[in-house]
């Protein structure tokens, strides 16, 4: 058995899942056999305060969108406490 198929063995589209990652490593030099992650970077620039405070939203509303908490202020993990006045796990520093 190979390790594809120990990772999934139930899964339904194991197959398919399989040509899917064959396909995108083919076209990318760093991959090996399979390629699951994208590799890809699309920076932008940010350079005005509501670009950014767009993009802080985003992010802090990402767990609420992934069903992990109702509000985003509740997500553990997220700088988003702070700006909510609650204690994160990290330090903030506003400008």
């Amino acid at each position: 058995m190979i390790l594809w198929e120990k990772l999934i063995p139930q899964e339904s589209r194991r197959e398919w899942l399989k040509m899917i990652f064959e396909y995108h490593a083919e076209f990318n030099k760093r991959s090996g056999d399979l390629q699951f992650w994208t590799h890809e970077n699309h920076a932008i620039e940010l350079y005005r305060p509501e670009m950014i405070e767009g993009r802080m939203k985003y992010i802090h509303e990402n767990p609420v969108r992934a069903g992990l908490v109702e509000k985003e202020e509740d997500y553990l993990y997220s700088s988003a406490r702070n700006y909510f006045g609650l204690r994160g796990l990290i330090d903030v520093d506003y400008w």
